[in-house]
Protein backbone atom coordinates (compact mmCIF):
# COMPACT_ATOMS: atom_id res chain seq x y z
CA UNK A 1 0.00 0.00 0.00
CA UNK A 2 1.75 3.57 -1.22
CA UNK A 3 -0.38 5.65 1.18
CA UNK A 4 -2.28 4.70 4.45
CA UNK A 5 -5.86 4.94 3.65
CA UNK A 6 -7.42 4.07 7.19
CA UNK A 7 -10.88 4.30 5.47
CA UNK A 8 -10.53 1.88 3.21
CA UNK A 9 -8.90 -0.54 5.94
CA UNK A 10 -11.89 -0.25 7.92
CA UNK A 11 -14.06 -1.92 5.40
CA UNK A 12 -12.23 -4.51 5.56
CA UNK A 13 -14.02 -5.19 9.51
CA UNK A 14 -17.83 -5.62 8.94
CA UNK A 15 -17.48 -5.37 13.51
CA UNK A 16 -16.67 -1.69 13.33
CA UNK A 17 -20.09 -1.13 11.87
CA UNK A 18 -21.66 -2.20 14.81
CA UNK A 19 -23.71 -0.32 17.37
CA UNK A 20 -23.57 -0.37 21.03
CA UNK A 21 -26.60 1.03 23.10
CA UNK A 22 -27.30 3.21 19.55
CA UNK A 23 -23.54 4.38 19.29
CA UNK A 24 -21.14 2.89 16.62
CA UNK A 25 -18.79 1.02 17.82
CA UNK A 26 -15.13 2.56 18.90
CA UNK A 27 -12.69 -0.83 19.40
CA UNK A 28 -10.10 0.81 21.76
CA UNK A 29 -9.18 -2.90 23.34
CA UNK A 30 -6.57 -4.28 20.98
CA UNK A 31 -4.03 -5.30 23.52
CA UNK A 32 -6.41 -7.66 24.50
CA UNK A 33 -7.01 -8.66 20.95
CA UNK A 34 -7.05 -7.41 17.47
CA UNK A 35 -10.41 -7.54 15.25
CA UNK A 36 -9.67 -9.36 12.00
CA UNK A 37 -10.40 -8.49 8.45
CA UNK A 38 -12.34 -10.51 6.18
CA UNK A 39 -9.06 -11.71 4.03
CA UNK A 40 -8.50 -14.08 7.53
CA UNK A 41 -11.90 -15.09 8.38
CA UNK A 42 -12.40 -16.18 4.09
CA UNK A 43 -8.78 -18.34 4.75
CA UNK A 44 -10.62 -19.59 7.61
CA UNK A 45 -13.77 -20.82 5.46
CA UNK A 46 -11.66 -21.67 2.79
CA UNK A 47 -9.63 -24.38 4.56
CA UNK A 48 -12.94 -25.86 6.32
CA UNK A 49 -14.60 -25.56 2.87
CA UNK A 50 -11.78 -27.11 0.75
CA UNK A 51 -8.93 -28.61 2.46
CA UNK A 52 -10.16 -29.71 6.01
CA UNK A 53 -7.87 -33.02 6.70
CA UNK A 54 -5.80 -33.62 9.53
CA UNK A 55 -1.67 -32.94 8.87
CA UNK A 56 1.30 -35.03 8.97
CA UNK A 57 -0.64 -37.98 8.72
CA UNK A 58 -2.19 -39.62 5.15
CA UNK A 59 -1.09 -39.90 1.55
CA UNK A 60 -4.81 -38.74 0.43
CA UNK A 61 -5.07 -35.06 -1.34
CA UNK A 62 -6.78 -33.36 1.24
CA UNK A 63 -4.52 -34.04 3.98
CA UNK A 64 -1.08 -33.45 1.82
CA UNK A 65 -3.22 -30.12 1.04
CA UNK A 66 -3.27 -28.86 4.38
CA UNK A 67 -0.08 -30.28 5.73
CA UNK A 68 1.31 -28.14 2.32
CA UNK A 69 -1.17 -25.28 4.01
CA UNK A 70 0.41 -25.55 7.17
CA UNK A 71 4.29 -25.77 6.47
CA UNK A 72 3.93 -22.90 3.86
CA UNK A 73 2.52 -20.67 7.08
CA UNK A 74 5.49 -21.86 8.97
CA UNK A 75 7.93 -20.73 6.33
CA UNK A 76 6.06 -17.31 5.64
CA UNK A 77 6.70 -16.91 10.13
CA UNK A 78 10.51 -17.84 9.71
CA UNK A 79 10.36 -14.75 7.15
CA UNK A 80 8.24 -12.15 9.45
CA UNK A 81 10.84 -12.93 11.98
CA UNK A 82 13.84 -13.39 10.28
CA UNK A 83 14.51 -16.82 11.93
CA UNK A 84 16.83 -19.66 9.85
CA UNK A 85 15.21 -21.76 10.08
CA UNK A 86 11.75 -23.50 10.22
CA UNK A 87 12.63 -26.00 12.37
CA UNK A 88 12.95 -23.24 15.01
CA UNK A 89 9.01 -22.35 14.63
CA UNK A 90 7.10 -24.15 17.14
CA UNK A 91 3.24 -23.63 16.64
CA UNK A 92 1.59 -23.62 19.65
CA UNK A 93 -1.83 -22.32 21.48
CA UNK A 94 -0.91 -18.91 22.01
CA UNK A 95 1.66 -17.02 24.09
CA UNK A 96 0.32 -18.56 27.46
CA UNK A 97 1.55 -21.86 26.03
CA UNK A 98 4.42 -20.91 24.24
CA UNK A 99 6.40 -19.52 27.66
CA UNK A 100 4.90 -22.54 29.71
CA UNK A 101 6.89 -24.68 26.81
CA UNK A 102 9.72 -23.18 27.69
CA UNK A 103 8.99 -23.03 31.37
CA UNK A 104 8.56 -26.94 31.59
CA UNK A 105 10.95 -27.94 28.84
CA UNK A 106 13.86 -25.88 29.61
CA UNK A 107 13.20 -25.95 33.28
CA UNK A 108 14.57 -29.37 33.29
CA UNK A 109 17.73 -27.97 33.27
CA UNK A 110 17.65 -25.77 36.48
CA UNK A 111 18.55 -27.06 40.06
CA UNK A 112 17.44 -25.74 43.75
CA UNK A 113 18.80 -22.71 43.97
CA UNK A 114 19.26 -21.29 40.71
CA UNK A 115 17.93 -17.99 39.55
CA UNK A 116 15.46 -16.42 37.13
CA UNK A 117 15.13 -12.92 36.08
CA UNK A 118 11.97 -11.31 35.30
CA UNK A 119 10.72 -7.80 36.03
CA UNK A 120 7.92 -6.29 37.45
CA UNK A 121 5.84 -5.27 34.34
CA UNK A 122 5.22 -8.88 33.49
CA UNK A 123 2.63 -10.18 32.20
CA UNK A 124 0.85 -12.97 34.88
CA UNK A 125 2.08 -15.87 31.50
CA UNK A 126 5.23 -14.55 32.43
CA UNK A 127 5.21 -14.94 35.55
CA UNK A 128 3.08 -18.23 36.73
CA UNK A 129 5.17 -20.87 34.58
CA UNK A 130 8.08 -19.68 36.52
CA UNK A 131 6.46 -20.00 39.93
CA UNK A 132 5.30 -23.37 39.59
CA UNK A 133 8.92 -24.31 38.12
CA UNK A 134 10.20 -22.24 41.59
CA UNK A 135 7.55 -24.92 43.56
CA UNK A 136 9.09 -28.14 41.87
CA UNK A 137 12.74 -26.97 42.13
CA UNK A 138 13.02 -23.94 44.74
CA UNK A 139 13.71 -21.78 41.73
CA UNK A 140 13.87 -17.98 42.99
CA UNK A 141 12.84 -15.39 40.49
CA UNK A 142 14.97 -11.85 40.65
CA UNK A 143 12.82 -8.91 39.82
CA UNK A 144 13.61 -5.27 37.79
CA UNK A 145 12.06 -2.42 39.23
CA UNK A 146 11.18 0.29 36.83
CA UNK A 147 11.51 4.24 36.96
CA UNK A 148 8.76 6.85 37.54
CA UNK A 149 7.82 6.85 33.92
CA UNK A 150 7.85 3.05 33.52
CA UNK A 151 11.01 2.42 31.92
CA UNK A 152 12.94 -1.14 33.08
CA UNK A 153 16.15 0.18 35.86
CA UNK A 154 18.60 -1.42 33.67
CA UNK A 155 21.79 -0.46 35.86
CA UNK A 156 19.42 -2.93 38.58
CA UNK A 157 18.69 -5.62 35.95
CA UNK A 158 23.00 -5.33 35.36
CA UNK A 159 23.25 -6.25 39.41
CA UNK A 160 20.91 -8.77 39.57
CA UNK A 161 23.30 -11.25 37.69
CA UNK A 162 25.01 -13.74 39.69
CA UNK A 163 26.70 -17.14 39.38
CA UNK A 164 23.61 -18.67 39.81
CA UNK A 165 21.43 -16.85 37.26
CA UNK A 166 20.46 -19.60 34.44
CA UNK A 167 17.48 -17.59 32.44
CA UNK A 168 15.97 -14.36 31.55
CA UNK A 169 11.89 -13.92 30.32
CA UNK A 170 10.82 -10.18 29.77
CA UNK A 171 8.42 -8.63 27.72
CA UNK A 172 9.04 -6.70 24.69
CA UNK A 173 6.23 -4.39 25.16
CA UNK A 174 4.37 -4.07 28.48
CA UNK A 175 0.51 -4.28 27.84
CA UNK A 176 -0.18 -2.02 30.78
CA UNK A 177 2.75 0.73 30.39
CA UNK A 178 3.47 0.29 26.53
CA UNK A 179 6.71 0.84 27.39
CA UNK A 180 9.02 -0.71 24.72
CA UNK A 181 12.09 -2.22 26.75
CA UNK A 182 15.61 -2.52 25.06
CA UNK A 183 15.54 -5.78 24.75
CA UNK A 184 18.67 -6.09 22.08
CA UNK A 185 20.47 -4.63 24.87
CA UNK A 186 18.56 -6.57 27.35
CA UNK A 187 19.88 -9.87 25.67
CA UNK A 188 23.16 -8.70 24.97
CA UNK A 189 23.58 -8.63 28.80
CA UNK A 190 22.03 -11.98 29.59
CA UNK A 191 24.49 -13.67 27.14
CA UNK A 192 27.54 -11.93 28.50
CA UNK A 193 26.95 -14.49 31.59
CA UNK A 194 25.76 -17.23 29.01
CA UNK A 195 22.50 -16.97 30.03
CA UNK A 196 19.86 -17.66 27.14
CA UNK A 197 16.74 -15.06 27.45
CA UNK A 198 12.98 -15.84 26.14
CA UNK A 199 11.25 -12.16 24.78
CA UNK A 200 7.24 -12.34 25.31
CA UNK A 201 7.11 -10.40 22.49
CA UNK A 202 2.98 -10.45 22.68
CA UNK A 203 2.26 -6.85 22.43
CA UNK A 204 5.27 -6.29 19.81
CA UNK A 205 4.84 -8.32 16.96
CA UNK A 206 1.72 -6.38 15.18
CA UNK A 207 3.59 -2.57 16.10
CA UNK A 208 7.14 -3.37 15.11
CA UNK A 209 9.66 -4.92 12.82
CA UNK A 210 10.61 -8.22 14.91
CA UNK A 211 14.01 -9.70 13.63
CA UNK A 212 15.01 -12.02 15.91
CA UNK A 213 18.75 -12.75 14.71
CA UNK A 214 19.21 -9.10 14.95
CA UNK A 215 18.40 -9.09 18.84
CA UNK A 216 20.05 -12.43 19.13
CA UNK A 217 16.77 -14.08 21.25
CA UNK A 218 17.14 -17.46 22.41
CA UNK A 219 13.35 -17.74 22.49
CA UNK A 220 10.73 -15.58 21.32
CA UNK A 221 6.99 -16.09 21.76
CA UNK A 222 3.76 -14.68 20.47
CA UNK A 223 -0.10 -14.79 19.53
CA UNK A 224 -1.75 -14.66 16.45
CA UNK A 225 -5.07 -13.10 17.49
CA UNK A 226 -3.07 -9.88 18.90
CA UNK A 227 -1.79 -9.20 14.95
CA UNK A 228 -5.71 -9.44 13.03
CA UNK A 229 -4.98 -13.29 12.99
CA UNK A 230 -7.10 -16.39 14.58
CA UNK A 231 -7.73 -17.18 18.12
CA UNK A 232 -6.02 -20.37 19.46
CA UNK A 233 -2.56 -20.07 17.56
CA UNK A 234 0.86 -18.97 19.03
CA UNK A 235 4.51 -19.24 17.57
CA UNK A 236 7.39 -20.21 19.97
CA UNK A 237 10.74 -19.55 18.73
CA UNK A 238 13.73 -21.02 19.29
CA UNK A 239 17.27 -21.54 18.64
CA UNK A 240 17.86 -24.16 17.33
CA UNK A 241 20.30 -25.77 19.20
CA UNK A 242 18.73 -25.08 22.31
CA UNK A 243 15.50 -27.23 20.79
CA UNK A 244 17.33 -29.68 20.01
CA UNK A 245 18.53 -30.07 23.64
CA UNK A 246 15.03 -30.06 25.31
CA UNK A 247 12.92 -32.47 26.51
CA UNK A 248 9.43 -32.96 24.68
CA UNK A 249 6.83 -30.74 26.16
CA UNK A 250 3.72 -33.05 25.81
CA UNK A 251 3.65 -36.20 24.44
CA UNK A 252 1.20 -37.91 21.84
CA UNK A 253 0.88 -38.41 18.40
CA UNK A 254 3.13 -36.64 15.76
CA UNK A 255 5.46 -35.92 18.35
CA UNK A 256 7.17 -38.99 18.00
CA UNK A 257 9.90 -41.32 16.05
CA UNK A 258 9.07 -44.79 17.26
CA UNK A 259 6.79 -46.21 20.00
CA UNK A 260 7.47 -49.25 21.72
CA UNK A 261 6.65 -50.08 25.58
CA UNK A 262 10.25 -50.55 26.30
CA UNK A 263 11.25 -47.23 24.57
CA UNK A 264 10.15 -44.25 22.61
CA UNK A 265 11.77 -41.88 20.19
CA UNK A 266 11.10 -38.34 19.61
CA UNK A 267 10.42 -36.43 16.11
CA UNK A 268 12.86 -34.06 14.51
CA UNK A 269 12.21 -30.16 15.39
CA UNK A 270 10.10 -28.56 14.59
CA UNK A 271 7.35 -31.41 15.57
CA UNK A 272 9.31 -32.92 18.37
CA UNK A 273 7.39 -30.04 20.64
CA UNK A 274 3.68 -30.51 18.20
CA UNK A 275 1.86 -33.25 19.83
CA UNK A 276 -1.58 -34.05 18.50
CA UNK A 277 -3.45 -32.11 15.74
CA UNK A 278 -2.55 -28.74 15.67
CA UNK A 279 -5.01 -26.26 14.68
CA UNK A 280 -4.17 -26.84 11.14
CA UNK A 281 -6.98 -24.02 10.07
CA UNK A 282 -6.00 -21.07 12.29
CA UNK A 283 -2.13 -21.56 11.32
CA UNK A 284 -3.27 -21.67 7.53
CA UNK A 285 -5.10 -18.72 8.81
CA UNK A 286 -2.01 -16.83 10.51
CA UNK A 287 -0.34 -16.88 7.26
CA UNK A 288 -2.71 -14.55 5.96
CA UNK A 289 -2.70 -12.57 8.91
CA UNK A 290 1.27 -11.93 8.07
CA UNK A 291 0.52 -11.58 4.37
CA UNK A 292 -2.27 -8.73 5.13
CA UNK A 293 0.36 -6.98 7.48
CA UNK A 294 3.17 -6.76 5.09
CA UNK A 295 0.99 -5.84 2.48
CA UNK A 296 -0.38 -2.59 4.32
CA UNK A 297 3.56 -1.63 5.77
CA UNK A 298 4.42 -2.51 9.43
CA UNK A 299 6.36 0.64 9.58
CA UNK A 300 3.05 1.91 8.24
CA UNK A 301 1.45 0.80 10.71
CA UNK A 302 3.81 1.57 13.51
CA UNK A 303 3.49 5.47 11.94
CA UNK A 304 0.02 5.73 11.93
CA UNK A 305 -0.72 4.08 15.65
CA UNK A 306 2.01 6.46 16.87
CA UNK A 307 0.70 9.18 15.48
CA UNK A 308 -3.13 8.27 17.39
CA UNK A 309 -1.20 7.24 20.75
CA UNK A 310 0.39 11.64 20.62
CA UNK A 311 -3.04 12.88 19.56
CA UNK A 312 -4.66 11.16 22.26
CA UNK A 313 -2.29 11.37 24.92
CA UNK A 314 -2.23 15.44 24.08
CA UNK A 315 -5.92 15.28 24.08
CA UNK A 316 -6.37 13.48 27.60
CA UNK A 317 -3.84 15.43 29.68
CA UNK A 318 -6.59 18.21 29.12
CA UNK A 319 -8.92 16.39 31.41
CA UNK A 320 -8.85 17.68 35.08
CA UNK A 321 -7.86 14.79 37.07
CA UNK A 322 -5.99 12.61 34.10
CA UNK A 323 -3.01 10.22 35.16
CA UNK A 324 -1.49 8.12 32.63
CA UNK A 325 0.68 5.27 33.77
CA UNK A 326 3.88 4.85 31.64
CA UNK A 327 5.03 8.03 30.02
CA UNK A 328 8.21 6.42 28.71
CA UNK A 329 9.67 8.16 25.37
CA UNK A 330 9.67 4.48 23.19
CA UNK A 331 6.24 3.48 23.51
CA UNK A 332 3.38 1.81 21.95
CA UNK A 333 -0.14 2.78 21.24
CA UNK A 334 -1.86 1.92 24.22
CA UNK A 335 -2.68 4.28 27.68
CA UNK A 336 -3.27 3.35 30.77
CA UNK A 337 -5.39 5.88 32.70
CA UNK A 338 -7.13 6.78 36.15
CA UNK A 339 -8.91 10.29 36.85
CA UNK A 340 -8.59 11.90 39.83
CA UNK A 341 -10.92 9.06 42.33
CA UNK A 342 -13.10 7.88 39.89
CA UNK A 343 -13.15 3.58 39.70
CA UNK A 344 -11.47 2.34 36.65
CA UNK A 345 -14.45 -0.14 36.48
CA UNK A 346 -17.03 2.55 36.52
CA UNK A 347 -15.23 4.42 33.69
CA UNK A 348 -15.17 1.13 31.91
CA UNK A 349 -18.64 1.05 32.06
CA UNK A 350 -19.72 4.54 31.37
CA UNK A 351 -17.55 4.76 28.08
CA UNK A 352 -19.56 0.83 27.15
CA UNK A 353 -22.80 2.78 27.19
CA UNK A 354 -21.24 5.50 24.36
CA UNK A 355 -20.44 2.56 22.86
CA UNK A 356 -16.61 2.38 23.63
CA UNK A 357 -14.51 -0.66 24.15
CA UNK A 358 -11.82 -0.26 26.74
CA UNK A 359 -10.17 -2.74 29.01
CA UNK A 360 -10.30 -2.18 32.25
CA UNK A 361 -9.13 -3.89 35.66
CA UNK A 362 -5.18 -5.46 36.41
CA UNK A 363 -4.76 -6.46 33.10
CA UNK A 364 -3.34 -9.49 34.12
CA UNK A 365 -0.67 -7.68 35.82
CA UNK A 366 -1.04 -7.77 39.11
CA UNK A 367 2.29 -6.91 40.85
CA UNK A 368 2.94 -3.90 38.14
CA UNK A 369 0.06 -2.31 40.10
CA UNK A 370 1.00 -3.27 43.48
CA UNK A 371 4.34 -1.53 42.22
CA UNK A 372 2.29 1.57 41.14
CA UNK A 373 0.09 1.72 43.97
CA UNK A 374 -3.28 1.08 42.55
CA UNK A 375 -5.85 -1.71 41.88
CA UNK A 376 -6.49 -1.41 38.37
CA UNK A 377 -6.14 1.04 35.19
CA UNK A 378 -8.51 2.16 32.42
CA UNK A 379 -6.81 0.91 28.97
CA UNK A 380 -7.59 2.46 25.56
CA UNK A 381 -5.40 0.50 22.70
CA UNK A 382 -5.15 1.55 19.70
CA UNK A 383 -5.21 -0.74 16.06
CA UNK A 384 -4.22 -0.07 12.36
CA UNK A 385 -8.03 0.70 11.71
CA UNK A 386 -8.76 3.12 14.72
CA UNK A 387 -9.28 6.93 13.46
CA UNK A 388 -8.44 10.63 15.26
CA UNK A 389 -12.26 10.86 15.02
CA UNK A 390 -12.67 8.05 17.50
CA UNK A 391 -10.51 9.50 19.54
CA UNK A 392 -12.23 12.71 19.37
CA UNK A 393 -15.47 10.18 20.09
CA UNK A 394 -13.45 8.87 23.09
CA UNK A 395 -12.32 12.37 24.90
CA UNK A 396 -15.62 13.67 24.21
CA UNK A 397 -17.32 10.82 26.53
CA UNK A 398 -14.67 11.33 29.35
CA UNK A 399 -15.77 14.29 29.76
CA UNK A 400 -19.23 13.36 29.60
CA UNK A 401 -18.67 10.92 32.51
CA UNK A 402 -16.87 13.06 34.80
CA UNK A 403 -20.07 15.30 34.03
CA UNK A 404 -22.48 12.29 35.27
CA UNK A 405 -19.99 10.98 38.00
CA UNK A 406 -20.33 15.01 39.30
Amino acid sequence: MTQYDVNALRQEYPILEREIYGKKLVYFDNTATSQTPRCVVEAIENMYYTKKANVHRGVHTLSQEATDMQEMTRERVRQFINAMSTQEIIFTRGTTEAINLVASSFGNFLENDDEIIVTVMEHHANIVPWQLLAQRKRIHLRVVPIDANGNLNIDAYCRLFSERTRFVSICHVSNVLGTVNPIKELIAEAHKHQVPVLIDGAQAISHMRVDVQDIDADFYAFSAHKMYGPTGVGVLYGKKHWLEMMPPYQGGGEMIGHVGFDKTTFAELPFKFEAGTPDFVGIAALREAIDYIERIGIEQIAAHEHELLEYATSQMMEIPGMRIFGTAKNKCALISFLIGNEHHYDIGMLLDKLGIAVRTGHHCAQPLMTSLGIEGTVRASFALYNTREEIDTFIAALRRILTILG
